[in-house]
């Protein structure tokens, strides 16, 4: 089986799995992971977040595998300010 079949017949729970061996080093039980398992999962972590996960973060994995960085311009607009550009803080109430 393919990384792609793979990702497509993955579930979630197992998705989390692997992103925990990943992270940490560890399975989510607290067995840890061999240097080998641990780039598998990397790489199945990413390979399943392109596929099914949309990402607000700077930089991702888009669905075809190309690597989506986002710039400051988009990132200001995904967060719009409330503040006045003037304003550095606002306290009420003291």
């Amino acid at each position: 089986m393919d990384i792609i079949q793979l990702v497509d017949n993955m579930s979630e729970e197992m998705y989390l799995r692997l992103k925990c061996a990943a992270e940490t080093g560890k399975w989510p039980e607290g067995t840890p992971v061999d240097k080998e398992q641990q780039l598998s999962a990397v790489q199945i972590t990413m390979a399943y977040q392109s596929k099914h996960l949309n990402s607000d973060q700077t930089l991702s994995i888009g669905p075809k595998g190309e690597m989506i960085i986002k710039t400051k311009h988009e990132l200001r607009a995904d967060f719009p300010s409330a503040l006045d550009s003037n304003d550095i803080a606002r306290f009420s109430n003291l």
